[in-house]
């Protein structure tokens, strides 16, 4: 469900089901605290996260290849018809050349309209959570033509009270997907632009993960970063082609036989070729001097991350956890937290139509 594709109703009123479950800042929403896989880096000044279609951006590059590919058959299909129609002086049948047109016509709206950020856009879209500043800063777009210190298109949202955060659920392959969206609206209480942060969750039961990495940005910004947990990983912000492959063979299951994986590996290479084309074809976001100029960093932060021999990406950090050199399942307790104690039970209460509060 990338929120590119199921986008937010501008000028309607937030889904009752997303009212519902706002998120508070400042109160736990679950008895565990954890990140789930959304770090890039981590300091005592801001901690850079995940847009939510960061992982999954394979399937829309493929779609939008697929469409490209559709354009290019309908042209080579047009060419040979007008040489024929040429060559035999006979007309072209207006039903044709309807469905030929329309079919350019909507296959290039789906190229440009899901491709400009895919393709000659940028590699990631980090999410940048100032604790100093008390500050979020979203990059959401590439900037070709930027004045100097102008930098990429960046929103900047308060981390306070009047700053709606929400459980957003959607509709993928015949069940539920949540993830973490924040909305702004105007003085009519109508959503004027919305965006998704970290990744998305299938399935009610997995709702705990989001509960838990909702906790986890929530205490970084409240009380920093000296007792948060690791991150299970910190992702590369140099993504290579092992990583990219990585990402395809992972997003097939973590836990996935070795069986499965052989079968599906026509599919995950595939898929791994989408990403990289995306990639190669992108480039590295440029921060607004104005935001860089609220994040820099204290000299020698001992929670500067990743440095010295902090692995980077998955393979590297696979590799660490099979030697033990870096946790499996970093995470500690809400001590706050006066709920549901077994965070599977507790993902199922905020799965219902009425969440539990704390």
């Amino acid at each position: 469900m990338d929120e590119r594709i199921f986008q937010f109703k501008k000028g309607q009123p937030i889904p009752e089901w997303d009212w519902q479950h706002r998120l508070s800042i400042d109160q736990p929403v679950g008895p565990e605290c954890k990140d789930t896989g959304t770090i890039f880096r981590i300091n005592s000044t801001y901690m850079d996260v995940t847009d939510q279609p960061y992982m999954d951006r394979q399937w829309q590059a493929g779609g939008v290849l697929v469409a490209c590919i559709g354009i290019a058959a309908f042209l080579s299909f047009s060419i040979s018809a007008v040489r024929h129609s040429l060559i035999t002086r006979q007309s072209i049948p207006m039903l044709t050349i309807f469905i030929v047109v329309f079919a350019l016509s909507a296959l290039a709206f789906i190229a440009f309209k899901y491709g400009r950020d895919e393709f000659f856009a940028l590699k990631r879209r980090p999410i940048r959570f100032n604790r100093k500043e008390k500050k979020i800063y979203a990059v959401r777009r590439r900037r070709f033509f930027a004045k100097p210190g102008q930098g990429d298109v960046t929103w900047e949202i308060p981390w306070n009270e009047h700053s709606i955060f929400c459980i957003h659920r959607g509709t993928s392959n015949h069940q539920n997907t949540y993830h973490i969206r924040h909305y702004e609206l105007d003085e009519d209480g109508k959503v004027v632009r919305a965006f998704a942060l970290g990744r998305k969750w299938e399935a009610k039961e997995n709702l705990q993960g989001l509960l838990s990495q909702w906790n986890y940005w929530c205490w970084y910004m409240n009380r920093g970063p000296a007792e948060l947990p690791k991150p299970p990983l910190f992702f590369s912000e140099r993504e290579n082609t092992q990583e990219s492959f990585l990402f395809c063979l992972y997003d097939f299951g973590l836990r996935a036989s070795a069986s499965y994986r052989i079968a599906m590996m026509p599919f995950i290479l595939v898929l791994t070729s989408h990403r990289l084309m995306a990639m190669w074809t992108c480039r590295d976001p440029i921060w607004p001097k104005s935001v860089e100029d609220f994040c820099v960093l204290e000299p020698d932060d001992p929670y500067d991350q990743p440095n010295g021999n902090t692995p980077i990406g998955w393979g590297a950090t696979v590799l660490a956890k099979q030697r033990e050199q870096y946790p499996h399942d970093p995470k500690c307790e809400m001590e706050t937290w006066r709920g549901e104690k077994d965070p599977a039970l507790n993902a199922l209460l905020w799965a219902a139509d009425i969440p539990p509060r704390n």
